[in-house]
């Protein structure tokens, strides 16, 4: 009986908390086919007639598809570098051909306790004259998610049999290649997971593009939404409809693989 009823209190609290973030959605996705006045009432209601055009006129606008074409390479880039270093600053700390491992270890979780210093971080690639370039805003966003990748990648690799790099070395196979021929295949996984939650905080951040690119060519498509509110927010119907273009590729992404995110992320956990 007391089994039942914390059951039945959990999936209360799981529909209370699914709410909070489905309603808000439902809204804007309905809201992006109203005209200027329903789309301003912000009334979680079906349109009393379809405006298809909103998607027409936002998709018409030159530097919104620049924007996503900055997002889309930036996450691409950022993912491809921080899926590479982070698996193979994993595989050296668990296997223990790094010295001082542990202290290595250690720095990474400090990284994600840590706040990134946004003026000293400035300085920096003003210095190093990659200030307002891809190439900076690149290596900014894999420096900032490498010590979350690390961490899971690291858990996910006490799973992987040891056994496994002794059979290889005996038969004569380079580290190189036992790292990207066995290791990196069985570490599927939780290199989707690294993908998926590296891209949607890459996708999604403000500060970090708006702080570091001051050309409005190279802005992302956060910063183009910022800058199309600011330009049609008397028109929420169009505003609705570019936000879900934004919402959209993430999420489509997050529902394909969402099995694959909580394999990852529970495989670490529950071996080695």
């Amino acid at each position: 009986m007391k089994a039942s009823r914390s059951a039945i209190i959990n999936q209360v609290l799981c529909i209370i908390l699914a709410s909070v973030i489905v309603i808000p959605f439902l809204m804007i996705l309905a809201g992006s086919f109203k005209d200027i006045r329903e789309a301003a009432l912000f009334k979680l209601t079906l349109p009393s007639k379809w405006i298809w055009s909103n998607y027409r006129v936002v998709l018409t606008q030159s530097h919104i598809l620049r924007g996503f074409k900055n997002s889309f390479l930036l996450c691409l880039f950022v993912v491809l570098f921080d899926s590479l270093f982070a698996s193979m600053a994993a595989f050296g700390i668990q296997r223990k051909w790094v010295k001082s491992r542990r202290r290595i270890y250690v720095l990474f979780i400090l990284g994600l306790i840590v706040p990134v210093s946004i003026i000293p971080t400035i300085k920096l690639m003003m210095d190093l004259r990659i200030h307002n370039t891809y190439a900076g805003i690149i290596l900014y966003y894999t420096a900032t998610v490498l010590p979350f990748s690390v961490f899971l990648l690291s858990g996910f690799m006490k799973s992987v049999p040891r056994e496994l790099d002794e059979a290889a070395l005996v038969e004569g196979c380079s580290t190189l290649r036992l790292f990207f021929r066995i290791i990196v295949p069985l570490l599927t996984p939780a290199l989707i997971t690294v993908t998926i939650v590296v891209t949607a905080a890459v996708w999604n951040d403000f500060f970090g593009p708006f702080y570091l690119i001051s050309d409005s060519r190279k802005w992302t498509i956060i910063l183009k939404v910022f800058s199309f509110i600011s330009q049609y927010h008397t028109n929420w119907g169009y505003v609705f409809a570019f936000m879900v273009l934004v919402i959209t590729p993430v999420l489509v992404i997050y529902l394909a693989l969402q099995n694959y995110i909580i394999a990852g992320l529970t495989a670490g956990s529950l071996k080695g």
